[in-house]
């Protein structure tokens, strides 16, 4: 396997007055040259922050993040820059991520001149050919933010992260500030670019239905652990944690033969400053015994499929 990214039991803890934010809580996973892992869960789980993790926007409080084999975690300087051109970020909203005094060939210029390789006709002919690959018009090139909508500033953010040929690229819910049909565009845009560059993809997403579109694998995170892992289709048909099947439970339905049987969860919402051991979900979930509030670890109860629950056999 050409694994670009492998991430092992990586925690991101935030240090304040009230005690210490398990963000992100021993996270592990592994992502194939031309895959995509699509990263799931509630608002506040964790996901923006383990994809800024791992591309080190963040420190890592612990664990290991390698890219290409080689161990980035604590590395600085040249090595660092070197990291960072092969690896890229596409965030949520691209009116705030791209700078409003610069124009769009300013923006997608900007990290090929920073990188030194390149002369200026260099330059030149690479951000023309960029703006052709994600379908800005060249009439387009020299307009500010303001003057794009949106589906065209998320092109040009997209850009602007292919500029150097990255391996690795981190979707932060990139088309959740979109209308449904452009949604569409960038997403379809997203794909053949990894078809034709065979990029990795981690997709950081609460729609499930858009997940479901783009990833090989999913991962699903509640108050910031891991709490289970497979393949796209293997979850979606064979879930196994309680909280996976609530969330994919509120996935609308138009099939009136089939509606909506939607598990309502109960219960107060663990903090996740200083949590106690054991499963997060526990407070919330109907079949939580007192084992649930030991400390567990994501198992492996089939080839592939991982889950964070000691009681996930019997109740499934």
């Amino acid at each position: 396997m050409d694994n670009i990214i492998e991430v092992k039991n990586l925690k991101k803890y935030f240090y304040g007055p009230l005690g210490t934010n398990h963000a992100v809580d021993d996270v592990s996973f592994t992502i194939e040259r031309g895959h995509t892992l699509g990263v799931v869960g509630e608002s506040g789980c964790g996901k923006s922050t383990l994809g800024r993790t791992v591309i080190r926007l963040h420190e890592a409080t612990e664990g290991t993040v390698l890219l290409n084999g080689q161990d980035i975690t604590h590395v600085g300087g040249r090595m660092l820059r070197n990291a960072r051109a092969k690896m890229q970020m596409v965030f949520q909203d691209p009116y705030s991520s791209l700078n409003p005094r610069k124009s769009i060939n300013t923006t997608v210029t900007e990290p090929l001149r920073l990188s030194g390789r390149f002369s200026r006709a260099e330059i030149n002919e690479r951000t023309a050919e960029l703006m052709r690959t994600v379908g800005i018009d060249d009439r387009l090139r020299y307009s500010y933010p303001h003057e794009l909508d949106g589906g065209r500033r998320q092109r040009v953010c997209i850009a602007r992260a292919l500029a150097l040929e990255p391996d690795f690229i981190v979707c932060d819910e990139p088309v959740s500030a979109l209308d449904v049909s452009i949604q569409a565009q960038v997403l379809n845009l997203l794909m053949d670019l990894q078809d034709q560059r065979q990029m990795a993809y981690m997709f950081v997403t609460h729609d499930l239905s858009v997940v479901r579109h783009i990833s090989d694998e999913i991962c699903v995170m509640y108050l910031g652990q891991l709490v289970e892992k497979c393949e796209t289709e293997e979850l979606f048909n064979n879930n196994l944690h309680p909280y996976t099947k609530a969330l994919l439970s509120a996935i609308p339905s138009v099939d009136i033969r089939h509606p909506m049987q939607r598990i309502i969860m109960e219960g107060e919402i663990t903090s996740a400053i200083n949590p106690a051991p054991g499963c997060r979900f526990a407070p919330r979930c109907p079949y939580a015994k007192d084992e649930c509030r030991e400390p567990q670890k994501l198992e492996e109860v089939s080839p592939g499929h991982f889950v964070y629950c000691c009681r996930a056999k019997e109740i499934n």
